[in-house]
């Protein structure tokens, strides 16, 4: 990437905002409304955020993978840009939501890149329908009802995966900031590489009506999430190439042995110097990785 690629890259990652050329529309599917995000020429590939961003998380990556592949970011039902419907957060449904955004684009088959819940939605979908995904890049959170879900779930650090209802809305109406900012510096290496200027960006798109609840209702789906992944687990693992990508402060190698129950052909990636936030923390790593990865061979 030339240098002027890379200051695009650095200026579009502080400011958490694509760049002109992409093109944005609200794609109506599945009973919703979902925020899309499209660049560039080529073999698709769709890029899938998690909890505490949204899509705006992938600006960086789009730039570059823009320059040899047509690139797909939805915001996720409830989340972003997207419609803030009553339902539908598990996410097989959100699996269909992808469908959707990708019929539309008249889109048969693509690339996955996934993040956080991003990963869930992506599993739903690539095990539902293997023949559209060539590739699957999960990063950096666990699959419910996969592996050591049970495991993970006693680490005291994932409190939130239980917090919610119409208390609990109340406690963070008006303090979203303050809740996410728990989620910014106690999943990172290092806090400060979550720019205030993101902090800022997300926490305005979060106090939006009926996002956060939106986002609780991504939590409250997981006992049906991990029903619904054991059952699509039974049908056998996924065919595709998968690389599992850990933040060396955060998954780590973990992710990979969690893949290989879900996928017959793992690759394992690392993100040195990175907790959760990989794009926050090593954009520059997590860009490489991918991309090698999205052009290998085999």
């Amino acid at each position: 990437m030339g240098a002027d690629r890379a200051t695009v890259v650095e200026i579009i990652m502080n400011a958490c905002e694509f760049p002109p050329e992409f093109r944005t529309k609200s794609i109506a599917t599945n009973g919703t409304s979902i925020y899309v995000r499209t660049g560039g020429t080529g073999p698709a590939v769709v890029l899938l955020h998690g909890y505490g961003e949204t899509g705006d998380m992938w600006a960086p990556m789009a730039v570059d993978l823009a320059r040899d592949h047509t690139v797909v970011v939805p915001d996720l039902r409830g989340m972003g840009l997207s419609s803030k419907p009553a339902g539908g957060f598990d996410k097989k449904t959100q699996a269909g939501d992808v469908e959707g955004v990708l019929d539309e684009l008249k889109i048969e088959r693509a690339d996955l890149v996934t993040h956080d819940i991003g990963n869930m939605v992506g599993y739903a979908f690539a095990a539902q329908y293997p023949d559209r995904v060539s590739r699957f890049v999960l990063i950096d959170a666990p699959l419910p009802g996969v592996g050591p879900w049970e495991e993970i779930l006693k680490n005291p650090l994932l409190w939130h995966f239980r917090f919610g209802g119409p208390d609990m809305e109340r406690l963070v109406a008006g303090r979203e900031r303050i809740y996410l900012d728990r989620f910014w510096n106690e999943f990172s290496a290092t806090p400060e590489r979550f720019s205030e200027a993101a902090r800022t960006h997300y926490s305005k798109l979060y106090a939006m009506p009926g996002a956060m609840h939106s986002g609780f209702m991504q939590f409250a789906a997981f006992d049906q999430d991990a029903i619904d992944n054991q059952q699509l687990l039974a049908k056998g693992k996924l065919p595709m190439p998968v690389l599992a990508i850990g933040g060396e402060k955060s998954f780590g190698t973990t992710m990979a042995k969690i893949m290989h129950f879900a996928a017959s052909n793992v690759r394992e990636g690392v993100i040195p110097d990175s907790g959760h936030w990989i794009m926050e923390e090593n954009p520059t790593a997590t860009i490489s990785m991918v991309r090698a990865f999205l052009g290998a061979n085999t």
